[in-house]
């Protein structure tokens, strides 16, 4: 087992070909801050040359699988970035760390435990199957906290969710259920807050007793064909929108406090 800054890596020693990534920031309800961004797309990146490892299972610890984007985190923000090429490559940090999620050749299964919230959710939209505990809820609040939802989730929903109830979701910031998530198609199945690792790590079993290349074909066939459906080339702007709302946020505290 391998204990990060924030993650927990462990390669499983009774099912081989297994490695769950444990999002480790509790206290935080394991909220997502820039040193996160960097473990996650460190460890995707190894895992993209590790031929051993054929399923990756993400779940949080604690009481949480993910509050989202860490808003104590003044890098993540944009702090007191002045360079405007700076902030823009911070401003696609989350991007980069979806895109590394969605680019793995193992099948990734998301267990989420407790509530995931914003870019957890667009995490999760990024893995090829879904399970909740029952207890689990979902929210995503960018507009209430007057940022657009970026790091490429929209198009990641419309595939999982269509457009009606991508559009309701993210414009209301409405929290839903695990059995809402599941009705509507973006879980695969919802167990209870005990069983939801054990069922997770069932599952591995279940894929890692398959064929191995017939696998690993349907993964990038399917997410080829996903992006065929919904492409995300449509938010190629999604750094700058993250970037404008940043400043207009900044620029109206400034004036509050004057």
């Amino acid at each position: 087992m391998e204990t990060l800054e924030t993650l927990i890596v462990d390669r499983d020693s009774e099912l081989a070909g297994l490695t769950t990534i444990t999002l480790n920031r509790p206290d935080r309800l394991n909220a997502i801050n820039s040193r996160m961004h960097t473990e996650i797309q460190e460890v995707c990146f190894e895992l993209r040359n590790d031929s051993q490892t054929r399923v990756v299972i993400f779940t949080g610890a604690g009481r949480a699988f993910s509050a989202g984007m860490d808003l104590n985190d003044r890098t993540l923000l944009g702090g007191s970035i002045t360079d405007p090429l700076e902030m823009r490559r911070v401003a696609g940090t989350g991007n980069l760390t979806a895109a590394a999620i969605e680019a793995l050749d193992q099948v990734t299964i998301g267990a989420v435990n407790g509530l995931a919230v914003g870019g957890a959710v667009v995490f999760l939209s990024s893995m090829d199957l879904r399970l909740a505990a029952e207890s689990a809820w979902f929210s995503i609040p960018e507009i209430d906290l007057d940022i657009p939802l970026t790091w490429n989730g929209l198009p990641r929903l419309m595939r999982e969710l269509g457009p009606a109830r991508t559009k309701q979701l993210v414009m209301t910031g409405d929290r839903f259920s695990c059995d809402e998530a599941n009705e509507w198609g973006f879980l695969n199945q919802v167990t209870s807050d005990d069983a939801l690792l054990p069922t997770a790590r069932q599952l591995a079993a279940k894929l890692l007793a398959k064929d191995v290349m017939s696998l690993a074909l349907t993964k990038s066939t399917t997410r080829a064909l996903a992006n065929m459906m919904v492409p995300d080339e449509p938010t190629h702007s999604d750094r700058e929108y993250l970037m404008l709302s940043l400043l207009l946020r900044q620029s109206g505290t400034e004036k509050r406090k004057a």
